[in-house]
């Protein structure tokens, strides 16, 4: 006998769209080509696709956050900026399970991996030009993919998240040194006197500038959980590897501690202490 909450439910999809349609499903489960027999080599792929996934969508809202805070669009921004801070903590988790992977399980498969690295991601490049740490080698990289140069290169040069933040400063009001609006967008952002002086007085008088306090904090949220993104990267890489070279010719995680030290929005940071 057929329960009554599901006689409507669609059996017939003849000529419907499916779950499967809908999400393409078939294309992404056959995307997990292994090229090894060994069993963990599935962990592995999985992981890596899972998190690009995440970071399309992190993409997805941050450039539509850069341009709702041009248009002093606030409460829109906070609500992408928000979501992308529930992302981060997913990418987070991610490590938690890649970490089930042993060094002996790891090397059963990564001499198949050639020079292949997530060093190479460019959308995880993407992200970091959105925040503001430009660096050029991820362009050399895609020289010969002229679709995603493309894309880098217009990234690289455009303004980040805490460019418009700086921007929505001076709009309100606060003495921020031309220099710094008129930057070169290609280069890393570099701590300023006058922009943590107006973060100073945003902190002072949360009240008045509301707005701005709101989307320092969301600022600081994004930076929070990407260190921490960056340390559980740190550590799953030497529990897997140790100290070797990384597969892409980077110093593995030598250079994931180097990059701990780096700070997006270090005015932010200070505010902390200043106040």
């Amino acid at each position: 006998m057929t329960n009554k909450h599901e006689r409507d439910i669609h059996t017939d999809f003849k000529d419907r769209m499916t779950y499967s349609d809908y999400l393409d499903l078939d294309s992404i489960l056959n995307s997990q080509n292994r090229l090894s027999d060994h069993h963990d080599e599935m962990l592995f792929i999985v992981i890596h696709q899972v998190s690009e996934l995440w970071i399309k969508l992190t993409l997805h809202e941050l450039e539509a956050a850069v341009k709702a805070i041009q248009n002093e669009e606030y409460q829109p921004a906070f609500k992408m900026l928000a979501r992308v801070s529930s992302i981060q903590t997913q990418i987070i988790k991610a490590w938690d399970v890649l970490s089930t992977m042993t060094p002996s399980e790891y090397l059963g498969f990564r001499d198949q991996l050639g020079n292949a690295s997530g060093f190479q991601s460019y959308q995880y490049r993407l992200v970091e030009f959105a925040l503001g740490y430009k660096t050029s080698h991820a362009l050399k990289i895609y020289e010969n993919e002229p679709e995603i140069y493309d894309r880098l290169k217009s990234a690289y040069e455009v303004p980040g998240l805490y460019d418009v933040a700086i921007e929505a400063l001076a709009k309100a009001g606060f003495a921020i040194d031309q220099s710094v609006l008129e930057r070169d967008l290609t280069e890393t952002y570099q701590m300023n006197a006058s922009v943590e002086q107006a973060w100073i007085e945003v902190y002072q008088d949360p009240d008045r500038y509301w707005n701005l306090y709101q989307l320092a904090e969301k600022l600081v949220d994004i930076e929070d959980w990407m260190q921490q993104w960056r340390f559980r990267h740190m550590k799953t890489v030497e529990r897997i590897i140790g100290h070797k070279t990384g597969t892409g010719g980077s110093s593995g995680v030598g250079y994931l501690k180097q990059v701990l030290d780096h700070y997006f929005f270090p005015e932010l940071w200070n505010v902390r202490t200043a106040l």
